[in-house]
Protein backbone atom coordinates (compact mmCIF):
# COMPACT_ATOMS: atom_id res chain seq x y z
CA UNK A 1 0.00 0.00 0.00
CA UNK A 2 2.85 2.40 0.74
CA UNK A 3 4.14 1.89 -2.81
CA UNK A 4 0.75 2.83 -4.16
CA UNK A 5 0.53 5.91 -1.97
CA UNK A 6 3.93 6.97 -3.23
CA UNK A 7 2.42 6.78 -6.70
CA UNK A 8 -0.46 9.07 -5.67
CA UNK A 9 2.10 11.73 -4.71
CA UNK A 10 3.05 11.99 -8.41
CA UNK A 11 -0.37 13.29 -9.49
CA UNK A 12 -0.17 16.39 -11.70
CA UNK A 13 -2.12 19.27 -10.16
CA UNK A 14 -3.31 21.74 -12.81
CA UNK A 15 -4.45 24.37 -10.31
CA UNK A 16 -2.59 27.66 -9.88
CA UNK A 17 0.07 26.94 -7.29
CA UNK A 18 -0.35 30.20 -5.35
CA UNK A 19 -4.05 29.48 -4.80
CA UNK A 20 -3.63 25.91 -3.59
CA UNK A 21 -4.55 25.41 0.08
CA UNK A 22 -5.20 21.66 -0.01
CA UNK A 23 -2.96 19.20 -1.82
CA UNK A 24 -4.58 17.04 -4.50
CA UNK A 25 -2.81 13.91 -3.25
CA UNK A 26 -4.22 14.55 0.24
CA UNK A 27 -7.74 14.76 -1.16
CA UNK A 28 -7.35 11.55 -3.20
CA UNK A 29 -6.21 9.60 -0.14
CA UNK A 30 -8.82 11.24 2.09
CA UNK A 31 -11.57 10.10 -0.31
CA UNK A 32 -10.02 6.61 -0.48
CA UNK A 33 -9.76 6.23 3.30
CA UNK A 34 -13.23 7.69 3.89
CA UNK A 35 -14.70 5.35 1.27
CA UNK A 36 -13.26 2.31 3.03
CA UNK A 37 -14.56 3.65 6.35
CA UNK A 38 -18.21 3.72 5.19
CA UNK A 39 -18.46 7.34 3.97
CA UNK A 40 -20.60 7.63 0.84
CA UNK A 41 -20.95 11.34 0.04
CA UNK A 42 -18.83 14.47 0.22
CA UNK A 43 -20.25 15.70 3.54
CA UNK A 44 -19.57 12.32 5.17
CA UNK A 45 -16.01 12.46 3.82
CA UNK A 46 -15.48 15.88 5.38
CA UNK A 47 -16.91 14.64 8.70
CA UNK A 48 -14.66 11.57 8.57
CA UNK A 49 -11.62 13.76 7.93
CA UNK A 50 -12.34 16.15 10.79
CA UNK A 51 -13.08 13.35 13.25
CA UNK A 52 -9.84 11.53 12.43
CA UNK A 53 -7.52 14.37 11.42
CA UNK A 54 -4.81 13.38 13.88
CA UNK A 55 -4.65 9.84 12.49
CA UNK A 56 -4.76 11.04 8.88
CA UNK A 57 -1.71 13.25 9.44
CA UNK A 58 0.33 10.03 9.64
CA UNK A 59 -0.22 9.72 5.88
CA UNK A 60 -1.31 13.16 4.63
CA UNK A 61 0.31 16.59 4.86
CA UNK A 62 -2.93 18.58 5.36
CA UNK A 63 -1.20 22.01 5.43
CA UNK A 64 -4.51 23.76 6.08
CA UNK A 65 -6.42 21.00 7.83
CA UNK A 66 -9.35 19.08 6.40
CA UNK A 67 -10.97 20.76 3.38
CA UNK A 68 -14.72 21.43 3.18
CA UNK A 69 -16.93 18.98 1.35
CA UNK A 70 -17.33 21.45 -1.53
CA UNK A 71 -13.55 21.67 -1.90
CA UNK A 72 -13.16 17.90 -1.72
CA UNK A 73 -15.64 17.45 -4.56
CA UNK A 74 -14.26 20.31 -6.67
CA UNK A 75 -10.64 19.16 -6.44
CA UNK A 76 -11.51 15.47 -6.84
CA UNK A 77 -13.28 16.34 -10.09
CA UNK A 78 -9.96 17.72 -11.39
CA UNK A 79 -8.07 14.46 -10.81
CA UNK A 80 -7.41 12.82 -14.21
CA UNK A 81 -9.40 9.60 -14.43
CA UNK A 82 -6.46 8.04 -16.29
CA UNK A 83 -4.31 8.65 -13.21
CA UNK A 84 -6.79 6.89 -10.92
CA UNK A 85 -7.10 4.09 -13.46
CA UNK A 86 -3.33 3.59 -13.35
CA UNK A 87 -3.52 3.60 -9.55
CA UNK A 88 -6.08 0.80 -9.81
CA UNK A 89 -4.00 -1.02 -12.44
CA UNK A 90 -0.87 -0.97 -10.26
CA UNK A 91 -2.84 -2.48 -7.40
CA UNK A 92 -4.21 -5.21 -9.67
CA UNK A 93 -0.73 -5.99 -10.99
CA UNK A 94 0.49 -6.49 -7.44
CA UNK A 95 -2.30 -9.04 -6.94
CA UNK A 96 -1.78 -10.87 -10.22
CA UNK A 97 -0.02 -14.20 -9.85
CA UNK A 98 -1.98 -16.34 -12.32
CA UNK A 99 0.38 -16.47 -15.29
CA UNK A 100 1.55 -19.98 -14.53
CA UNK A 101 -1.90 -21.46 -14.13
CA UNK A 102 -3.18 -23.93 -16.72
CA UNK A 103 -6.79 -22.83 -16.36
CA UNK A 104 -7.78 -19.93 -18.61
CA UNK A 105 -8.70 -16.74 -16.80
CA UNK A 106 -12.21 -15.38 -17.37
CA UNK A 107 -12.83 -11.69 -17.97
CA UNK A 108 -16.46 -10.57 -17.96
CA UNK A 109 -17.31 -7.22 -19.55
CA UNK A 110 -20.55 -5.39 -18.88
CA UNK A 111 -21.90 -1.89 -18.27
CA UNK A 112 -23.65 -0.16 -15.38
CA UNK A 113 -25.38 3.21 -15.28
CA UNK A 114 -24.61 5.61 -12.39
CA UNK A 115 -28.23 6.51 -11.83
CA UNK A 116 -27.50 9.25 -9.29
CA UNK A 117 -25.44 11.10 -11.90
CA UNK A 118 -28.41 11.82 -14.17
CA UNK A 119 -31.36 14.17 -14.05
CA UNK A 120 -33.75 15.82 -16.50
CA UNK A 121 -30.91 17.97 -17.82
CA UNK A 122 -28.24 15.34 -18.42
CA UNK A 123 -27.78 11.64 -19.09
CA UNK A 124 -26.12 9.62 -16.37
CA UNK A 125 -22.64 8.16 -16.77
CA UNK A 126 -22.66 4.60 -18.12
CA UNK A 127 -19.50 2.72 -17.14
CA UNK A 128 -18.24 -0.41 -18.87
CA UNK A 129 -16.15 -2.57 -16.52
CA UNK A 130 -13.97 -5.66 -16.89
CA UNK A 131 -14.18 -8.04 -13.92
CA UNK A 132 -12.15 -11.25 -13.60
CA UNK A 133 -13.33 -14.60 -12.24
CA UNK A 134 -11.93 -13.80 -8.78
CA UNK A 135 -14.18 -10.77 -8.56
CA UNK A 136 -11.62 -8.01 -9.13
CA UNK A 137 -12.31 -5.11 -11.47
CA UNK A 138 -9.33 -4.66 -13.80
CA UNK A 139 -10.46 -1.56 -15.65
CA UNK A 140 -13.36 0.55 -16.88
CA UNK A 141 -14.45 3.08 -19.50
CA UNK A 142 -17.04 5.83 -19.18
CA UNK A 143 -19.63 6.50 -21.89
CA UNK A 144 -22.76 8.64 -22.03
CA UNK A 145 -25.29 5.86 -22.53
CA UNK A 146 -25.60 2.09 -22.82
CA UNK A 147 -25.60 1.99 -26.63
CA UNK A 148 -22.07 3.42 -26.60
CA UNK A 149 -20.77 0.22 -24.96
CA UNK A 150 -19.99 -0.99 -28.47
CA UNK A 151 -17.39 1.79 -28.85
CA UNK A 152 -16.06 1.52 -25.29
CA UNK A 153 -15.35 -2.22 -25.23
CA UNK A 154 -12.53 -2.18 -27.85
CA UNK A 155 -10.89 0.77 -26.07
CA UNK A 156 -11.10 -1.07 -22.77
CA UNK A 157 -9.64 -4.24 -24.30
CA UNK A 158 -6.73 -2.20 -25.68
CA UNK A 159 -5.85 -1.08 -22.15
CA UNK A 160 -5.84 -4.59 -20.69
CA UNK A 161 -3.53 -7.56 -21.08
CA UNK A 162 -6.09 -10.14 -22.19
CA UNK A 163 -3.75 -12.64 -23.85
CA UNK A 164 -4.83 -16.19 -22.98
CA UNK A 165 -8.09 -15.12 -21.32
CA UNK A 166 -11.71 -15.93 -22.17
CA UNK A 167 -13.77 -12.77 -22.74
CA UNK A 168 -17.50 -12.86 -22.00
CA UNK A 169 -20.06 -10.15 -22.72
CA UNK A 170 -23.80 -9.81 -22.96
CA UNK A 171 -25.36 -9.50 -26.42
CA UNK A 172 -24.53 -5.79 -26.65
CA UNK A 173 -20.86 -6.72 -26.99
CA UNK A 174 -21.41 -9.38 -29.64
CA UNK A 175 -20.06 -7.39 -32.57
CA UNK A 176 -17.76 -8.51 -35.38
CA UNK A 177 -15.26 -5.70 -34.70
CA UNK A 178 -15.10 -6.59 -31.00
CA UNK A 179 -14.49 -10.23 -31.93
CA UNK A 180 -11.63 -9.13 -34.21
CA UNK A 181 -10.09 -7.13 -31.37
CA UNK A 182 -10.33 -10.10 -28.99
CA UNK A 183 -8.64 -12.44 -31.45
CA UNK A 184 -5.97 -9.90 -32.40
CA UNK A 185 -5.03 -9.75 -28.72
CA UNK A 186 -4.80 -13.56 -28.60
CA UNK A 187 -7.81 -14.12 -26.37
CA UNK A 188 -10.89 -16.32 -26.75
CA UNK A 189 -14.55 -15.38 -26.46
CA UNK A 190 -17.91 -16.71 -25.34
CA UNK A 191 -20.49 -14.13 -26.44
CA UNK A 192 -24.24 -14.09 -25.94
CA UNK A 193 -26.64 -13.86 -28.88
CA UNK A 194 -29.80 -11.79 -29.07
CA UNK A 195 -31.69 -10.13 -31.88
CA UNK A 196 -29.07 -7.47 -32.61
CA UNK A 197 -26.92 -9.72 -34.87
CA UNK A 198 -29.29 -9.93 -37.83
CA UNK A 199 -30.31 -13.49 -38.72
CA UNK A 200 -27.52 -15.13 -36.69
CA UNK A 201 -29.63 -15.75 -33.60
CA UNK A 202 -32.51 -17.19 -35.60
CA UNK A 203 -30.19 -19.47 -37.60
CA UNK A 204 -28.55 -20.79 -34.41
CA UNK A 205 -31.92 -21.25 -32.73
CA UNK A 206 -33.29 -23.21 -35.69
CA UNK A 207 -30.22 -25.44 -35.68
CA UNK A 208 -30.61 -26.29 -32.00
CA UNK A 209 -34.37 -26.86 -32.42
CA UNK A 210 -33.65 -29.82 -34.70
CA UNK A 211 -32.69 -33.13 -33.12
CA UNK A 212 -29.74 -33.67 -35.45
CA UNK A 213 -27.49 -31.48 -33.29
CA UNK A 214 -27.68 -34.01 -30.42
CA UNK A 215 -25.34 -36.41 -32.17
CA UNK A 216 -22.91 -33.62 -33.01
CA UNK A 217 -22.57 -31.95 -29.63
CA UNK A 218 -21.17 -32.42 -26.14
CA UNK A 219 -23.42 -32.07 -23.10
CA UNK A 220 -23.25 -31.19 -19.41
CA UNK A 221 -25.94 -31.01 -16.74
CA UNK A 222 -25.91 -29.66 -13.18
CA UNK A 223 -28.69 -29.62 -10.58
CA UNK A 224 -28.76 -27.23 -7.63
CA UNK A 225 -31.22 -26.75 -4.78
CA UNK A 226 -31.74 -23.34 -3.21
CA UNK A 227 -34.61 -21.59 -1.38
CA UNK A 228 -37.05 -24.38 -2.00
CA UNK A 229 -36.41 -24.47 -5.73
CA UNK A 230 -34.51 -26.86 -7.96
CA UNK A 231 -32.48 -25.40 -10.80
CA UNK A 232 -31.28 -27.66 -13.59
CA UNK A 233 -28.65 -26.17 -15.90
CA UNK A 234 -28.00 -27.86 -19.24
CA UNK A 235 -25.23 -27.00 -21.70
CA UNK A 236 -24.77 -28.16 -25.30
CA UNK A 237 -21.76 -27.24 -27.43
CA UNK A 238 -21.18 -28.15 -31.08
CA UNK A 239 -18.43 -27.53 -33.62
CA UNK A 240 -20.80 -28.38 -36.49
CA UNK A 241 -20.77 -24.92 -38.10
CA UNK A 242 -20.09 -25.67 -41.77
CA UNK A 243 -23.71 -24.81 -42.54
CA UNK A 244 -23.51 -21.35 -40.93
CA UNK A 245 -23.39 -18.74 -43.71
CA UNK A 246 -22.10 -15.99 -41.40
CA UNK A 247 -19.21 -17.98 -39.89
CA UNK A 248 -16.52 -16.05 -41.79
CA UNK A 249 -17.78 -12.76 -40.34
CA UNK A 250 -16.89 -13.88 -36.81
CA UNK A 251 -13.13 -14.22 -36.54
CA UNK A 252 -12.01 -17.46 -34.92
CA UNK A 253 -15.54 -18.86 -34.54
CA UNK A 254 -15.35 -22.57 -33.69
CA UNK A 255 -18.40 -23.57 -31.69
CA UNK A 256 -22.03 -22.75 -30.91
CA UNK A 257 -23.63 -23.15 -27.49
CA UNK A 258 -27.14 -23.66 -26.17
CA UNK A 259 -27.89 -23.36 -22.45
CA UNK A 260 -31.20 -24.25 -20.83
CA UNK A 261 -32.05 -23.35 -17.24
CA UNK A 262 -35.09 -25.07 -15.77
CA UNK A 263 -36.29 -23.82 -12.38
CA UNK A 264 -38.88 -25.97 -10.60
CA UNK A 265 -40.81 -24.64 -7.62
CA UNK A 266 -42.39 -26.43 -4.68
CA UNK A 267 -45.85 -26.23 -6.24
CA UNK A 268 -44.70 -27.91 -9.45
CA UNK A 269 -44.41 -24.70 -11.50
CA UNK A 270 -41.54 -24.51 -13.96
CA UNK A 271 -39.65 -21.67 -15.60
CA UNK A 272 -37.44 -22.45 -18.60
CA UNK A 273 -34.90 -20.07 -20.11
CA UNK A 274 -32.81 -20.83 -23.18
CA UNK A 275 -29.78 -18.79 -24.28
CA UNK A 276 -27.43 -19.04 -27.23
CA UNK A 277 -23.73 -18.19 -27.57
CA UNK A 278 -20.93 -18.17 -30.11
CA UNK A 279 -17.36 -19.05 -29.12
CA UNK A 280 -13.80 -19.29 -30.38
CA UNK A 281 -13.19 -22.19 -27.99
CA UNK A 282 -12.97 -25.75 -29.33
CA UNK A 283 -15.15 -28.53 -27.94
CA UNK A 284 -14.81 -28.64 -24.17
CA UNK A 285 -18.08 -28.40 -22.30
CA UNK A 286 -16.55 -27.90 -18.84
CA UNK A 287 -14.76 -24.75 -20.02
CA UNK A 288 -17.90 -23.48 -21.70
CA UNK A 289 -20.04 -24.05 -18.60
CA UNK A 290 -17.45 -22.24 -16.48
CA UNK A 291 -17.43 -19.26 -18.86
CA UNK A 292 -21.22 -18.97 -19.07
CA UNK A 293 -21.63 -19.23 -15.29
CA UNK A 294 -18.63 -16.99 -14.69
CA UNK A 295 -20.20 -14.01 -16.44
CA UNK A 296 -22.41 -13.46 -13.39
CA UNK A 297 -19.28 -12.17 -11.59
CA UNK A 298 -19.54 -8.76 -13.26
CA UNK A 299 -23.23 -8.57 -12.35
CA UNK A 300 -22.34 -9.45 -8.76
CA UNK A 301 -19.69 -6.71 -8.82
CA UNK A 302 -22.24 -4.14 -9.95
CA UNK A 303 -24.60 -5.33 -7.22
CA UNK A 304 -21.89 -4.66 -4.63
CA UNK A 305 -21.38 -1.13 -5.93
CA UNK A 306 -25.04 -0.46 -5.16
CA UNK A 307 -25.48 -2.49 -1.98
CA UNK A 308 -22.04 -2.21 -0.33
CA UNK A 309 -21.27 1.34 -1.50
CA UNK A 310 -24.76 2.71 -2.27
CA UNK A 311 -23.56 4.08 -5.61
CA UNK A 312 -26.99 4.79 -7.05
CA UNK A 313 -27.83 6.80 -3.93
CA UNK A 314 -24.93 9.19 -4.54
CA UNK A 315 -26.25 12.21 -6.50
CA UNK A 316 -22.96 13.73 -7.63
CA UNK A 317 -23.89 15.39 -10.93
CA UNK A 318 -20.41 16.52 -11.95
CA UNK A 319 -19.48 13.76 -14.38
CA UNK A 320 -15.74 13.57 -13.78
CA UNK A 321 -16.16 13.54 -10.00
CA UNK A 322 -18.82 10.84 -10.26
CA UNK A 323 -16.66 8.69 -12.53
CA UNK A 324 -13.62 9.14 -10.27
CA UNK A 325 -15.73 8.01 -7.30
CA UNK A 326 -16.66 4.88 -9.26
CA UNK A 327 -12.98 4.04 -9.73
CA UNK A 328 -12.19 4.54 -6.03
CA UNK A 329 -15.20 2.44 -5.04
CA UNK A 330 -13.85 -0.39 -7.20
CA UNK A 331 -10.38 -0.11 -5.69
CA UNK A 332 -11.94 -0.14 -2.22
CA UNK A 333 -14.11 -3.13 -3.14
CA UNK A 334 -11.05 -5.02 -4.37
CA UNK A 335 -9.33 -4.36 -1.04
CA UNK A 336 -12.37 -5.41 1.00
CA UNK A 337 -12.34 -8.76 -0.81
CA UNK A 338 -8.79 -9.39 0.40
CA UNK A 339 -8.85 -8.36 4.05
CA UNK A 340 -10.41 -9.80 7.18
CA UNK A 341 -11.88 -7.43 9.74
CA UNK A 342 -12.13 -8.86 13.24
CA UNK A 343 -12.31 -12.54 14.17
CA UNK A 344 -15.55 -13.39 12.34
CA UNK A 345 -16.17 -13.73 8.63
CA UNK A 346 -18.12 -10.67 7.52
CA UNK A 347 -19.88 -9.62 4.33
CA UNK A 348 -18.20 -6.85 2.35
CA UNK A 349 -20.85 -4.40 3.52
CA UNK A 350 -20.25 -5.29 7.17
CA UNK A 351 -16.46 -5.14 6.70
CA UNK A 352 -16.88 -1.58 5.55
CA UNK A 353 -19.11 -0.78 8.52
CA UNK A 354 -16.56 -2.32 10.89
CA UNK A 355 -13.74 -0.21 9.42
CA UNK A 356 -15.89 2.87 9.99
CA UNK A 357 -16.30 2.04 13.69
CA UNK A 358 -12.54 2.04 14.27
CA UNK A 359 -10.72 3.45 11.23
CA UNK A 360 -7.50 4.12 13.12
CA UNK A 361 -7.10 0.41 13.84
CA UNK A 362 -8.31 -1.05 10.55
CA UNK A 363 -6.86 1.48 8.12
CA UNK A 364 -3.48 1.12 9.84
CA UNK A 365 -3.61 -2.63 9.17
CA UNK A 366 -4.62 -2.02 5.54
CA UNK A 367 -1.71 0.36 5.12
CA UNK A 368 0.62 -2.40 6.28
CA UNK A 369 -0.47 -4.76 3.50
Amino acid sequence: MKTLLDYVSTVTDIRQEKKIRHKMMDIIILVFFAMLANADDWVEMEVFGKEHEGFLRNYLELPNGIPSHDTIQRVFAMVPSEFLGNFQKRWNEMLSSNEGEKIKKLLAIDGKTQRGNGNKNQKANHIVSAVDDKGFCLGQKRVEEKTNEIKAIPDLLDELNIKGTIITTDAMGTQTEIVKKIRQKQADYVLALKGNQGSLLEDVRLYFSSEEFLGKSVYKETVEKARGKIEKREYWQTDDITWLSQKKEWKGLKTLILTRNTISGREGEKKIEERYFISSLPLGIEEIARAVRGHWMVESYHWHLDVTFREDGNHTLEKQASYNLNIVRKLSLNILKLIEVGSKALSLKKKRYAIGTNPEKHLKLIMEL
